[in-house]
């Protein structure tokens, strides 16, 4: 079994579009919207190739119109393009996203998998770092699993906690990790491997310009695209 496990996608569909297709199964940790300028077509693609999808914040916050509990240097932007994403979503796209659970279990060759979007303890704010001591610890929520996999912060990494793996693949639709590459895991054969691609950034930059917001929302949005870090 190969399954590709992606998160925070953000209505970034040059990044998906350019997702390898070699895998049995994909997984999405959520926020499918948000931030990029083609949340249908993301919720589309998700609707049809996606055996497993919970909800992230961003998810959660145009789904049922609350805040998403960002960080302040992110707020403006989210807030922004949550207005954009509620004005061109279906009220089908919407109750989809609503619809989604926070969180799974799967089982698969013997290991159990929990998927969250943020933590266990804190299924969709809570900002861990990848190096923060509370991975290691118990949570009730993922209790039992083998493999926990978690998004959110949009930094990768996989770490080894006695017979447990705990993994964040990243970001796809708006990388933190320093360059702008699209972020993924593939699990096979009872390993985690981290994965990153190259997709036509300035495609999506060129849809975020004609958007509808503030110069300075667009702004920030092409910088993080394009740098791969915070502007």
């Amino acid at each position: 079994m190969r399954i590709c496990i992606i998160s925070d996608l953000h209505a970034n569909l040059e990044a998906l579009s350019a997702l390898p297709r070699d895998y049995d199964e994909l997984w999405v940790l959520g926020d499918l919207v948000n931030y990029g300028p083609d949340p249908a077509e993301t919720i589309d693609f998700v609707r049809s190739h996606a055996s497993t999808v919970i909800r992230g914040n961003h998810d959660n916050a145009v789904g049922f119109g609350t805040n998403c509990g960002c960080s302040p240097r992110f707020r403006t932007m989210a807030e922004a393009t949550r207005q954009y994403t509620t004005s061109v979503l279906s009220a089908r796209d919407k109750q989809f996203l609503r619809e989604l659970p926070t969180c799974a279990c799967r089982q698969v060759d013997g290991r159990i998998f929990f998927l969250c979007h943020a933590t266990p303890s804190d299924l969709l704010y809570e900002y861990r770092a990848p190096d923060s001591p509370l991975w290691a610890r118990e949570e009730e929520s993922s209790s039992g699993a083998n493999v926990i996999l978690a998004g959110h912060t949009h930094l990768p990494f996989a770490r080894v906690f006695g017979e447990r793996i705990v993994a964040n693949p990243g970001s796809l639709g708006q990388s933190k990790a320093g360059d702008p590459r699209a972020r993924y895991a593939v699990w096979q054969d009872d390993h985690i491997e981290l994965k990153a691609y190259e997709y036509p950034v300035d495609k999506t930059v060129e849809k975020i310009l004609a958007l509808p917001l503030p110069e300075e929302v667009k702004h920030d949005l092409v910088c993080v695209l394009r740098t791969g870090t915070a502007p």
